[in-house]
């Protein structure tokens, strides 16, 4: 897939990232690609191709396991547009998670609000999201809410708004408006959570997880796919049997 050049994040990106836990990346998706992933995304919702999720109206609004549909949802998700800001996030040697996250979802018209969550528990394992907007987000439709730097607190053991500290942080979401193609990676630790869509048109998205190398797991683990760099070992024990 031919991909407008993307360049690595520059310092302050970096650390806007890192204080805020979320960033706009500035390059979007081709329109040609947006088209090609909405394609796939509505063919498989109208033949209701599983694993699928469905609302209470028993309608399809996700699609899971997505990298192992059509092949433009891998090419997409590993595309230097995506690895190469993550690479000044993560590193060198990156992972593409397929048992979180790897879904497309379709946003439609409904009276339930989403509670803000965290997509991990622990900051010693936390992954970075991207979410590709495929439809522009904005108040009306549901676009994203984030609490800016909510990823530096820790662990909640109960439903996010039922202590008061996190209730109070819950009163301090932001919008995070898109366009149609755009990208926005995320610290799976932050506050967030989806608006309400109030419009009779829908807001389609996908949403995949990423994570560094783990240089210490000597395992092949065939739900990580190595989209950047490799998959490298250097356990202590590498030291021993020499």
């Amino acid at each position: 897939m031919s991909d407008p050049t993307q360049t690595a994040l520059t310092f302050e990106e970096i650390q806007l990232f890192r204080h805020n836990g979320y960033l706009k990346l500035g390059n979007c998706l081709p329109e040609d690609t947006v088209e090609r992933l909405k394609a796939a995304i509505w063919k498989d919702i109208n033949d209701e191709a599983e694993p699928v999720v469905r609302d209470s109206e028993g309608r399809v609004v996700r699609l899971s396991a997505l990298v192992d549909r059509d092949p433009i949802f891998l090419e997409t998700a590993s595309s230097s547009l995506v690895l190469d800001p993550l690479e000044s996030l993560m590193g060198p040697n990156i992972e593409l998670i397929k048992n979180r996250h790897n879904h497309a979802t379709l946003r439609l018209s409904s009276e339930k609000k989403s509670g803000l969550h965290r997509d991990v528990k622990q900051w010693s394992r936390t992954i970075f999201t991207v979410l590709f907007y495929l439809e522009e987000t904005n108040m009306e439709n549901g676009c994203t809410l984030l609490v800016p730097g909510s990823h530096h607190f820790p662990g909640i053991t109960g439903k996010i708004g039922e202590d008061p500290w996190t209730q109070t942080l819950a009163e301090q979401a932001v919008p995070a408006p898109m366009p149609t193609g755009g990208l926005l990676v995320i610290d799976s630790m932050i506050m967030h959570r989806v608006g309400q869509n109030k419009t009779s048109n829908s807001r389609m998205s996908m949403t995949m997880g990423y994570h560094s190398v783990d240089e210490l797991n000597d395992m092949p683990n065939p739900k990580r796919i190595v989209v950047l760099g490799e998959g490298l070992y250097s356990g202590n024990d590498l030291k021993l049997q020499k």
